[in-house]
């Protein structure tokens, strides 16, 4: 599965988020995963990047062209796809994953976040979109959007399209058991092979 991370390319922030940034793409190769992520060599896209290739996961880096000219992009990751906007660059992020990751980041990270939440409440994808949050950096998110749905801002279902968790491994099981439902089972492939 190619899980897509968004998470942050600040170099301003505490060494705990890139540590967790380490342990995320170090789980994600354990796993048998491949990586998605902004394409940047810098911060905690790096640090991710780094350990999931370092596990023996594939990494597609998908960044804007005006990154590479300020000498940002990570030119180890197994495919680098360089666009020309940011716009192009998350289009091509979203078709390049089966599901989502999301750690602390800024608003970038935000940006990224309620494109691929919206787009899944309304039923534009069903790819699993899960919120790694040890910290409570995202809490006051979760409040905020608890007070539009109660205002009836948004629709009923926002929480649906959206798992929450403090802690990686659960991440990667949200992850997994909500892919399971897009592969076909077994009974399905047999009856495949036997039309």
């Amino acid at each position: 599965m190619f899980i897509c991370v968004f998470l942050a390319s600040s170099q301003r922030i505490d060494k705990k988020y890139q540590e967790l940034a380490e342990e995320v793409g170090a789980e994600l190769a354990r796993r048998g995963h491949d990586l998605v992520s902004g394409g940047a060599r810098v911060s905690c896209m790096g640090a991710i990047a780094r350990a999931a290739r370092a596990g023996g996961a594939r990494t597609v880096g998908v960044i804007p062209q005006s990154l590479v000219d300020i000498e940002l992009a990570d030119e180890h990751a197994d495919e680098l796809v360089i666009t020309g906007d940011m716009r192009e660059r998350k289009g091509v992020m979203d078709a390049r994953s089966d599901a989502f990751l999301v750690l602390p980041g800024g608003i970038g990270t935000l940006e990224e976040l309620f494109e691929i939440w919206t787009s899944r409440t309304l039923g534009l994808h069903d790819k699993p979109l899960v919120v790694l949050d040890p910290w409570g950096i995202y809490r006051p998110l979760r409040d905020l959007v608890e007070g539009m749905q109660e205002a009836g801002f948004t629709r009923p279902n926002v929480f649906d399209a959206i798992s929450w968790t403090a802690t990686v491994d659960e991440a990667f099981r949200l992850l997994e058991k909500s892919t399971r439902h897009l592969e076909p089972s077994a009974e399905e492939l047999g009856e495949a092979t036997a039309g």
